[in-house]
């Protein structure tokens, strides 16, 4: 008897963790509709939207790990009435889906970010990126300096936080490979919530998106690869070498890149100021999006 409803018991949990990718048709239908449109780069399908004024500076917004275009809804509002606003979903990440080279190191991303602004006729925008987006942000400043005209860069990743070491290939934990295969919104929620400060601000809609968008299929295999890609390297003599006019953002409460990290970027840039927002945490742009778009407006028509 005891034997069968411990087997009944794992068969409803095996049941509730499975978590199985969506079709890519469904969800392309619900978050790549217009103004979302699809364009081929470096031999990669990137999903972007492109709005606002067609004829204005452009600034292209680049998300962090895991996140999709969509977390820069309300800046991209708040910047269309000026600005050429590009958002794309990163390679391994939501409706881009998987590189086929299977390479997420940031020398790629590099690669497939000049490939798709060639690809769009943008010659010298303001880069804005968030945690990941933004170190892929200030090392495409740093070897490219004559193509960025200014540089946002929200909680950007970069300098080693404690517990992390440059030059060391990542220890990715075994059990992250489960999330190929298990992956339940509850739990995405909890892993969700440290990056807001005010964690009732984290709407279900927006986990919602997030976990649909992580079953595309292909994308958590990519999450982890690049994951285990990824080697730190201090940052110190590439951003010396920006020259864009760079605008650090960061939530005073950000529990995953510590707003402390910001002095290390103001040491060595030539040009950095810093603004940052008490009771906001790693995603300000998602978070609190009219609390925190004003000095990045600023700065950008200045």
């Amino acid at each position: 008897m005891w034997l069968l409803v411990t087997l009944a018991i794992l068969a409803a949990l095996a049941a509730w963790l499975w978590t199985p990718d969506l079709d890519r048709a469904v969800l392309e239908a619900k978050y790549g509709q217009p103004p979302s449109r699809f364009v081929e780069a470096a031999g990669v399908r990137i999903h972007l939207r492109d709005t606002g004024r067609a004829d204005g500076p452009a600034v292209v917004l680049i998300h962090g790990f895991g996140s999709s275009l969509h977390t820069w809804d309300g800046w991209a509002k708040g910047l269309e009435a000026t600005h050429r606003v590009v958002r794309y979903d990163l390679t391994g990440g939501a409706l881009t889906g998987p590189d086929p080279t299977g390479d997420y190191t940031d020398a790629r991303a590099l690669v497939v970010l000049q490939a798709l602004l060639d690809r769009l006729g943008i010659d010298r925008p303001s880069l804005v990126g968030n945690s990941i987006g933004g170190r892929l942000a200030w090392r495409f400043a740093s070897q490219f300096p004559a193509r960025v005209d200014r540089l946002i860069l929200v909680s950007p990743d970069g300098f080693a936080s404690p517990g992390f070491e440059y030059g060391r290939k990542p220890e990715v934990p075994a059990v992250m490979g489960m999330m190929k295969f298990a992956l339940p919104q509850a739990l995405l929620r909890m892993n969700l919530a440290p990056a807001y400060g005010d964690t009732s601000r984290l709407q279900e809609p927006v986990v919602t998106r997030y976990h649909d968008l992580m079953r595309v299929p292909g994308v958590r295999a990519a999450l982890l690869q690049r994951l285990e890609q990824t080697i730190l390297e201090d940052p110190t003599e590439a951003l010396r070498q920006v020259t864009a006019p760079t605008l650090l953002v960061w939530g005073e409460r950000d529990q995953l890149i510590p707003v402390t990290n910001a002095q290390d970027y103001l040491r060595v840039m030539r040009d950095a100021r810093l603004v940052t927002f008490p009771g906001i945490g790693h995603v300000p742009q998602e978070e609190d999006p009219e609390t925190t778009i004003p000095p990045v407006r600023d700065f950008l028509t200045r």
